[in-house]
């Protein structure tokens, strides 16, 4: 299986303006940052969160508490997968029992993976409420999950993938659609 890129859906700029837009929705709707802390779905999401951290300190002042959760011991698939999945650290340096969590991740998709970060943050202690914030909703979802905060909905087919490209891992801040093409034999 090879992916050809289609096209950019964000610039950096653009991804800085949703994830400002959505920093501000998010002391809009939970009426600024009292009780609120952020926790990221590494590898991307966490990035994410700690920018929305930055911003929402910027607009109010205050530095939320900021967790990194790694969910691959909790996905449904763990048991199914054939190579040796690479599992890294949970940081979540604060109790989540009565705060409001707000749950950052790069790409919603199937909602297996927050399905499984909602697991995860549950073992933690018991949150009065999980938001989820996402740069990039591409719909096909297989559960009942939705976003609290969307930076772009980015209707896909089956054959496109969203690729989230994040400077801190990938040198560059960029949304790219890709194109998958299957070769006989894949």
């Amino acid at each position: 299986m090879t992916t050809k890129e289609k096209g950019t859906v964000l610039d950096d700029v653009q991804i800085k303006r949703a994830l400002t837009r959505i920093s501000h929705e998010i002391l809009e709707r939970n009426k600024g940052a009292k009780d609120l802390v952020l926790i990221g779905i590494r590898n991307r999401g966490d990035i994410l969160a700690g920018r929305i951290q930055a911003h929402i300190e910027d607009i109010e002042g205050e530095k939320l508490p900021l967790g990194v959760l790694d969910i691959t011991l909790y996905r449904d698939d763990f048991t199914s997968i054939d190579y040796l999945p690479q599992i890294g650290k949970t940081e979540i340096p604060f109790n989540v029992s009565g705060k409001i969590v707000i749950l950052v991740d790069d790409v919603l998709y199937t909602g297996r993976t927050v399905r499984a970060a909602l697991d995860e943050i549950i073992d933690f202690g018991r949150p009065r409420e999980i938001q989820l914030a996402v740069l990039i909703d591409r719909g096909h979802r297989e559960l009942p999950i939705r976003p609290d905060y969307v930076g772009k909905n980015v209707p896909t087919s089956d054959n496109e993938l969203v690729e989230v490209k994040i400077k801190e891992v990938d040198g560059e801040d960029r949304v790219v659609l890709r194109q998958v093409e299957v070769k006989d034999g894949d």
